[in-house]
């Protein structure tokens, strides 16, 4: 029996973005920065010891990270198959624009799912212990899916707009180190920093993953993590609305 179209999109996704190339980049590159930011850094603030204070902190904010590499995923398969021509190849079949987009969206999220269970095994592996509680587990993956939507959403609004290979992949490094290190995800937010990179924090949705993931993953959540995730919601709507637009408006090929 022939699967429905949007399971088909879907499988489809997965296989050209499960090479091992791409899974360096989705999942060594974010266990790395685990291994070697979290034993590093956690070295420099114990003087040497072997705490893993620092360790915890940065699992959590990894996590969220996920979030953010499952987005370009969703803006890469845009990208390219208005660059070759295979998205008019599939709307010339029994595919439809919704269905292409659903099958985008969705496959960011499976990623964002899949990369945060990664990382919490990496976690088992490195601290020993994670939480398993459900209201844990529903409050850190829910906050991936959302982070995915929002992360997804902003590079398929920028793989509908930008037409030049060097300008899309220069624009999204720039944009992936930016949300990344002005964010929560390594360091908390104080009132230590300049003001600017207070501001950067504050508006970065990074931000406000990272802080209601490790609030699930300790157990700390606060009535601040549940309004930032409603900012979250309303942020990640305003930029769904603008993608869809963007992407309904857009060229169905670059030739």
């Amino acid at each position: 029996m022939a699967l429905p179209n949007l399971v088909r999109l879907i499988y489809r996704n997965i296989v050209v973005n499960t090479d091992p190339g791409s899974l360096i980049i989705l999942l060594g590159l974010p266990g790395l920065y685990l291994v070697f930011f979290g034993f590093g850094f956690q070295s420099l603030a114990s003087g040497g010891g072997s705490g893993t204070s620092y360790l915890a902190f940065l699992t959590p904010g990894i996590m969220a990270f996920q979030a953010v590499m499952a987005g370009t995923v969703g803006g890469s398969v845009l990208w390219a198959d208005r660059r070759w021509g295979m998205l008019a190849q599939l709307l010339s079949g029994p595919f439809t624009r919704l269905q292409y987009l659903l099958g985008i969206m969705l496959t960011s999220m499976l990623f964002g799912l899949g990369g945060a269970a990664v990382m919490l095994a990496v976690a088992w592996v490195l601290l020993g212990s994670i939480p398993t509680g459900l209201a844990a587990l529903a409050t850190i993956f829910g906050t991936i899916v959302l982070g995915s939507i929002f992360f997804g959403a902003l590079m398929l609004l920028l793989a509908a707009l930008v037409k030049s290979n060097t300008a899309y992949n220069s624009i999204q490094i720039l944009l992936i180190f930016v949300i990344n290190f002005a964010s929560t995800v390594f360091y908390p937010l104080t009132n230590g920093l300049p003001v600017v990179l207070q501001a950067l924090f504050r508006v970065n949705p990074l931000t406000y993953v990272s802080d209601a993931v490790r609030g699930g993953y300790t157990g700390s959540l606060t009535a601040t993590d549940g309004y930032q995730l409603l900012v979250l919601l309303a942020e990640t709507t305003v930029v769904l609305l603008l993608a869809v637009r963007a992407y309904m408006r857009s060229d169905l090929s670059y030739e």
